[in-house]
C-alpha cells in the first residue's frame, strides 16, 4: 500500500518513550486513519493498540490489522462523553500495564466529545505523574475546533503532525494520475478509484467530501448565524478561485445579507475546514496585506471542478477555465505543502500583477503561471524584482519550469536554491 511521508514520522514516535500527547488533524478524506494504522504497523515494538472511531465505526483494513489489537466501537453516540472517554482510556491504562512493548490508544474524531480537551489533560497529566507507558493519539477532522481545545488546555502537551491534500507526486504515485487528471480531479485519495465513471466521482465528491466537511465540520461544529451566506460564499469562492475579488463586490454576487466582517469570518472558516482560502496581497506594510482583497483559491482543485459542471473534456477545450484551474492547482500546491514557517500572497499593482509570492523570514520567491495567452508574465516579474528584490522568480508552465516538475517539489525547495 501507498504510504505518504507523515507514516514514518509517525512510526518513529512511536517506537520512541512516551513524552507527548501525539495530534494527527487535516481536511476529511486525506487518510488520517490509515496514516495512523501503517504508522502502528511500522512501529512493531508497539504492536498492541486500541483503536475507538468516535465519527462512525470503521474497523482496520485486513492488510494493516495488528495482533493483540483491538478496535472498539464507539456505541451510542448520546454516551460519547467525558465519562464515556474517561471509561475508554482507564482500559487502556489496565492495557498499557499488562504490556511488556507498551500500548497506544487511538482516539479517531476526537472532537466529537463534547469539553474533550479538558478531560484528555487531567487523564494525560495523571498518566505522566505515574509514568504510564502509554502512547495517545488523537485524530481531527475540525481543525478549528482542534487548534481550540489543543490552544486552549493542552499547550506544551502535545506534538502535531500534519495532513493535507494529496499532492501531484501523491496521487500519480498511488493511483497513477498523469498531471491533466490531477489538475482536474485534485487530490482525494478516496474519489480516484471512481475517476472512470465521472457521475460516481460527482456524487461522491459532493455526498462524501463537500457536505460532510460544511455540515458537521462547521456549522455543526461551530457557530455560524448565517449558514447560507456560508454555503454560497464557498460556491462563490469554487466558481471565482483563481481570481481577485473584493469583499464588497462579494456581497454583490451573494443573495443572502451579510456584511464584510461576516464574510471574512466564513472565509477563515472554509480555510480552516480545507475547503477553500482567501490569500492576501502582498505588501510591505503588513496593515495593507490584512485591508487587501482576498484572491480566492480552493485547496483541492476537485471543488472547483464540481462547481464549474464542466466534463474533463469540456474543461480541457475550455482555455481560459482550464487557465484558472491550473493556476488554483498551483496556489493549492503552495497552500498544502508549505510548511508552517512559509506564508503564502499575491501581488498587483496595475498593470502588473505575480500569481503567488511565498515567504519565509526575510526571503522571498515570486512565482506566475503561464498556463493562458496573457503576454505580461514576465512583466509582473520584472516589476515585483525591481521593487522587493526576491530571492528567485519562478515562471511555470510552457515557456518556464514544467508544471509537473513543479508540482512534485515543495515550497521549501525554492528557497534552498538559487
Amino acid at each position: 500500500m501507498f504510504e505518504r511521508n507523515q507514516v514514518k514520522i509517525l512510526a518513529s514516535r512511536l517506537n520512541e518513550p512516551v513524552h507527548r500527547l501525539i495530534v494527527v488533524t487535516g481536511p476529511r478524506q486525506t487518510g488520517k486513519t490509515t496514516l495512523v494504522l501503517q504508522s502502528l504497523k511500522r512501529a512493531r515494538s508497539r504492536s498492541e493498540y486500541r483503536y475507538i472511531p468516535l465519527d462512525e465505526p470503521v474497523p482496520p483494513s485486513p492488510i494493516l490489522s495488528l495482533p493483540d489489537s483491538e478496535t472498539v466501537s464507539p456505541g451510542d453516540a448520546t454516551k460519547r462523553n467525558s465519562v464515556w472517554l474517561t471509561e475508554q482510556w482507564e482500559k487502556a491504562r489496565r492495557e498499557a500495564d499488562d504490556s511488556e512493548r507498551g500500548f497506544v490508544l487511538v482516539l479517531d474524531e476526537i472532537q466529537k466529545i463534547p469539553q474533550w480537551s479538558e478531560t484528555v489533560k487531567g487523564l494525560w497529566d495523571a498518566d505522566r505523574a505515574a509514568k504510564l507507558p502509554l502512547h495517545v493519539v488523537l485524530l481531527g477532522s475540525a481543525p478549528l475546533l482542534m487548534q481550540r481545545g489543543l490552544t486552549e488546555s493542552l499547550a506544551g502537551r502535545f506534538e502535531l503532525i500534519r495532513t493535507t491534500h494529496w499532492s501531484f507526486l501523491e496521487m500519480h504515485r498511488a493511483f497513477d494520475l498523469d498531471l491533466s487528471g490531477y489538475v482536474y480531479f485534485g487530490g482525494y485519495p478516496g474519489a480516484a478509484p471512481l475517476i472512470p465513471q465521472p457521475i460516481r466521482w460527482t456524487d461522491y465528491v459532493r455526498s462524501a467530501l463537500i457536505e460532510p466537511n460544511i455540515e458537521k465540520d462547521i456549522l455543526m461544529m461551530t457557530r455560524v448565524d448565517k449558514p447560507a451566506l456560508l454555503k454560497q460564499l464557498f460556491e462563490l469562492g469554487c466558481s471565482y478561485s483563481g481570481q481577485i475579488l473584493s469583499y464588497t463586490k462579494m456581497l454583490g454576487l451573494l443573495q443572502d445579507a451579510g456584511n464584510t466582517t461576516t464574510l471574512s469570518h466564513y472565509l477563515h472558516l472554509l480555510t480552516n475546514a480545507g475547503l477553500l482560502t482567501g490569500l492576501q496581497k502582498f505588501a510591505s506594510q503588513h496593515y495593507r496585506r490584512r485591508a487587501s482583497s482576498p484572491k480566492l483559491n480552493v485547496l483541492n482543485t476537485a471543488l472547483m471542478a464540481i462547481a464549474s459542471g464542466y466534463t474533463f473534456d469540456q474543461a480541457r477545450a475550455d482555455r481560459t477555465y482550464w487557465g484558472r484551474l491550473v493556476e488554483s492547482a498551483v496556489g493549492a500546491h503552495l497552500y498544502n505543502t508549505g510548511t508552517p514557517d512559509i506564508r503564502l500572497y499575491y501581488w498587483r499593482d496595475s498593470p502588473y500583477e505575480v500569481d503567488f509570492i511565498i515567504e519565509r523570514g526575510d526571503m522571498r520567491v515570486a512565482i506566475e503561471v503561464t498556463s493562458t495567452a496573457r503576454d505580461a508574465h514576465q512583466r509582473g516579474l520584472a516589476a515585483f524584482q525591481d521593487r522587493f528584490h526576491p530571492h528567485r522568480t519562478i515562471l511555470v508552465g510552457d515557456r518556464g519550469r514544467p508544471l509537473d516538475e513543479f508540482l512534485s517539489s515543495t515550497p521549501d525547495e525554492w528557497f534552498d536554491s538559487t
